[in-house]
């Protein structure tokens, strides 16, 4: 049979979605480039790959792995089941290894790959497997021996080892014991298996943990990574193994998932309500949605003849304490007159005994039982909570990144039914966000949201060619003279050899010494020198370097048959430290502290000028807004608002916020200004009834604009920051760029149509220290034309950083990569080219005063250096032609700080 053949028939048999026949059917091309029967060699299998699937930058493993990204809900185990099917039924392997990260995963994976009465069996449908179904060996069982009678006795059946992280690490020291039955250890003897894939569930769980290392010992001969987010835990490093992609949008508008909505009340403000009061009407408003939605899958239900589906709503509190206090006030008399008591579970570490067990027994059978209305849990739920029926998210004091992720959306967006069912109510998951509704239907259209569909066109002009394209990773011209580490291209393309300089050093001895003097500048340097590129260029540094050059290369040397000729060691570090000094931009790393403590009060004083303050009580509507694509509903709720002894602390708890505002010492501040606020409600509303539904309702308004006149009154001691140099300089680091022959262009040249500029890679430039350069516009690349010119006497170097080539946040955890650093005779500047029309938007503003700032404190720091002060301007594409100079722009949009 062939495999062709045998993919068609997994896919038909499993009823794989188009994702996972896409995945199986890729698997397939990666296996065609493998012989299970001899040694496989990385280093040629990775280039195999990358020919194929550009994405694949790195196995990052000492052992092929691939990974593939498919959305929550769309079935990463039903492809394991697949994979394996496929790797079995083609004769490449009988031997596999099911990793899974926690224990609720493990649990799961095992009913799902041994229990054949289960709906949820992997492998429903495999006749072979029908037949003589796989021997599963799990961390519970595997000092029982069955994974090796299994393979030793019988020979044809599958193995399929499945292990948690914990059963390894925790209990590591018994499997890798000695079993005389073996005549090794468990582990010892998977390690040796020639056919053993480990196939990793939710694998970005692994990348951050030092104890999965050990996993890696396995020395499988395949890995295959299966997760929905990329990216190891705890960092925003993406995989680069990644070889399939099918983002959370793909899977809603494939109807593989439910709809995401997010949903507030009519005419709200957020920001007039405390978080106490703010939690109180999120979860009444909550309770309220999810009510409606019982009803509208109840009705479903009856009206269809299907299954009745139990759905509950999820409260996400932020610790353990939150958790409890939000149980308590859910099930008190005073919300909804005690509807919810005994109907709330709490799940959390911090559960112990009976109280645990009973949480657990609920949460496990909460999809059938329809005794529970409401889950809390802490922070966000574990990867492997299976549930369909989850169609109401309170996320309580979460930022609008924190709602839009994986962890909160994922764990709801499972369909019940398996398809969507045209019902709206059904087919719809809603997230109650009070507090961030902006901010999250904001957040959502953003080219990076989890439920936005990125939109490609290929062909000439468009987003991806296709013409044949290789990752050209290239080092600065000066590196690849001094190493010999030129750009890799295919033999026939004379125009990327025509612009790399002859290599400076004839052996390759001298070119490995070469390579070594500036890895040691990059990793140890850098860092101790202070002096920047001067220092460099110091006999005493460069003494200090050639000794540890020779240090490491004696080292080296210990391991090899025969001494080669020694290299002049410190001819050679002086020609490469005075090559990096002459031929980079000396860039600093700063990071910027407080330098000490502050002083604030204010002086007493009496509002003035609130007349036109005229608040009128809120309406009682709740909207609901689809997040993908913006379509908008209305539900009708009555809700009172919590309620205080006084009216003035709807207005002192806001003004309590302020950092400002020490409330011991400026209580009687806070409520004489209140008091007089108070005073001014009542002299034009009809009741105090309506001036405590306002004080409620625009609680928060009303103390800005107290708080407006108290900062005119406002004193307090100078602060002072103090800036630190971490680096004085960083070395230029090699760039990774896609590069197709077809695609490629001289720096002068412009790409036809323009609009096709970012497609192209563009050759030369005499300024510049790379000869390889990606523009995102033409702007861009005649602002680069315009600096590389001969005219522009003062420019000495030019050139566009590479990612983490600056240290600049322009908002936490979002760093701003500057379109181009020029160093003139006198001066160095940042420059941004960007379309007139996003001169004023909010996010360019925000990294402009990202750059103003780590300019200035760069300046502090510039006499240590080569003295140079920064610049920075921010110029607009209309303003870069012809007969532009930089002076000129400069002149005009430029900022001395």
């Amino acid at each position: 049979m062939n495999e062709a053949r045998i993919r068609r028939q997994i896919a038909q048999r499993l009823s794989l979605r188009a994702p996972q026949e896409n995945s199986l059917s890729i698997l397939g091309d990666v296996l065609s480039h493998m012989d299970f029967s001899a040694e496989t060699d990385p280093v040629a299998l990775l280039e195999a790959i990358k020919a194929q699937y550009p994405t694949v930058a790195d196995f990052e493993r000492e052992f092929p792995s691939v990974c593939f990204s498919l959305a929550t809900g769309v079935g990463k185990t039903r492809l394991m089941g697949a994979f394996i099917a496929y790797l079995y039924l083609s004769g490449r392997s009988k031997n596999f290894f099911v990793l899974a990260p926690n224990t609720t995963i493990y649990d799961k994976l095992i009913a799902d790959f041994s229990k054949q009465s289960s709906p949820k069996y992997v492998f429903r449908g495999i006749s072979q497997f029908a037949q003589t179904p796989p021997v599963i060996v799990t961390g519970d069982t595997w000092q029982e021996g069955r994974g090796i009678r299994g393979a030793d006795l019988f020979g044809s059946e599958a193995i399929i080892n499945i292990f948690n992280v914990d059963k390894i690490n925790k209990e590591g020291g018994k499997i890798r014991s000695f079993r005389e039955t073996l005549g090794d250890s468990y582990f010892d003897y998977l390690s040796k298996l020639p056919d053993l894939v480990l196939l990793m569930d939710e694998a970005h769980r692994y990348r951050a943990k030092a104890g999965a290392k050990t996993l890696f010992e396995l020395n499988p001969k395949l890995g295959l990574e299966l997760t929905a987010t990329p990216k190891a835990v705890g960092t925003n490093k993406e995989f680069r193994n990644v070889i399939f992609n099918y983002g959370l949008g793909n899977a809603m508008a494939d109807g593989f998932v439910k709809e995401p909505a997010v949903a507030t009340r009519a005419d709200f403000n957020p920001k007039d309500y405390d978080p106490d009061g703010l939690e109180a009407i999120m979860l009444e408003d909550g309770v309220h949605y999810h009510e409606f939605v019982k009803t509208e899958l109840e009705l479903y239900a009856r009206q269809t003849g299907r299954k009745r589906v139990f759905p509950f709503m999820l409260v996400v509190a932020q610790d353990t304490t939150h958790a409890g206090k939000l149980k308590a006030r859910i099930e008190s008399e005073e919300f909804f007159k005690g509807a919810y008591k005994g109907r709330v579970i709490e799940v959390h570490s911090n559960l112990k005994g009976e109280e645990s067990d009973d949480a657990m027994s609920r949460l496990v059978r909460l999809e059938e039982a329809g005794d529970t209305d409401i889950v809390i849990h802490v922070n966000k739920l574990k990867e492997g909570w299976d549930v369909t029926n989850l169609y109401t998210i309170v996320p309580l004091r979460a930022s609008a990144s924190d709602i839009l992720t994986e962890q909160t959306l994922g764990r709801g967006l499972r369909l019940p039914y398996g398809e969507r069912t045209g019902n709206e109510a059904v087919d719809t998951l809603t997230v109650i966000a009070h507090d961030r509704f902006d901010e999250v239907i904001k957040k959502a259209r953003e080219a990076d949201s989890i439920v936005q569909i990125k939109e490609y066109t290929i062909g000439e002009g468009g987003d991806i060619t296709t013409a044949p394209q290789t990752v050209l990773t290239v080092p600065t011209a000066f590196e690849a003279a001094l190493t010999g580490s030129a750009p890799q291209v295919p033999d026939d393309d004379d125009k990327v050899r025509e612009v790399l300089a002859p290599v400076i050093f004839e052996t390759p001895e001298d070119r490995q010494v070469a390579q070594l003097t500036i890895d040691l500048i990059r990793e140890k340097y850098e860092r101790e020198l202070k002096g920047g590129h001067k220092e460099l260029k110091s006999p005493e540094v460069q003494k200090r370097i050639a000794e540890d050059v020779r240090r490491i290369s004696k080292a080296r040397q210990g391991t090899l048959e025969g001494i080669v000729v020694q290299p002049d060691v410190d001819q050679l570090v002086a020609v490469v430290t005075a090559s990096i000094a002459d031929n980079s931009i000396e860039i600093p790393e700063i990071v910027v502290l407080p330098s000490r403590e502050v002083n604030f009060w204010f002086e007493d004083f009496d509002l003035s000028g609130i007349s036109d303050i005229r608040f009128q009580p809120i309406s009682d509507r709740l909207l609901v807004r689809n997040l993908r694509d913006q379509t908008q509903r209305e539900l009708a709720r009555a809700l009172d608002g919590p309620r205080e002894d006084r009216i003035e602390n709807y207005i002192v708890r806001f003004l309590m916020d302020y950092p400002e505002v020490d409330y011991d010492s400026q209580a009687d501040l806070l409520y004489k200004l209140a008091g007089q606020m108070v005073d001014h409600l009542r002299s034009y509303l009809q009741s105090e009834d309506d001036v405590e539904n306002v004080a409620l309702a625009q609680g928060k308004a009303l103390a800005q604009r107290i708080m407006v006149q108290m900062k005119q009154h406002y004193r307090q001691t100078p602060a002072e920051y103090r800036a630190t140099k971490v680096r004085s300089f960083r070395s230029l680091e090699p760039q990774n760029i896609a590069y197709s022959p077809a695609k490629s262009l001289l720096l002068t040249e412009a790409a036809n149509p323009l609009s096709a500029t970012p497609g192209y890679t563009f050759r030369g430039g005499q300024k510049s220290p790379y000869k390889f350069h990606k523009f995102h516009s033409d702007p861009e690349r005649r602002f680069a034309v315009l600096i590389d010119s001969e005219f522009e006497k003062d420019v000495i170097r030019w050139l566009k950083p590479a990612r983490n080539q600056f240290r600049i946040e322009y908002q936490p955890g979002k760093p701003y990569e500057p379109d181009f650093v020029v160093e003139l005779s006198d001066r160095k500047l940042i420059a941004e080219i960007k379309a007139e029309r996003e001169m004023d938007d909010p996010i360019v503003k925000e990294k402009a005063r990202a750059a103003a700032e780590w300019i200035k404190h760069a300046n502090e720091f510039a006499a240590e250096g080569d003295g140079k002060p920064w610049e920075y301007a921010l110029i607009t594409d209309q303003a870069v032609t012809e007969n532009a100079t930089l002076a000129g722009l400069v002149a005009r949009y430029g900022t001395k700080i």
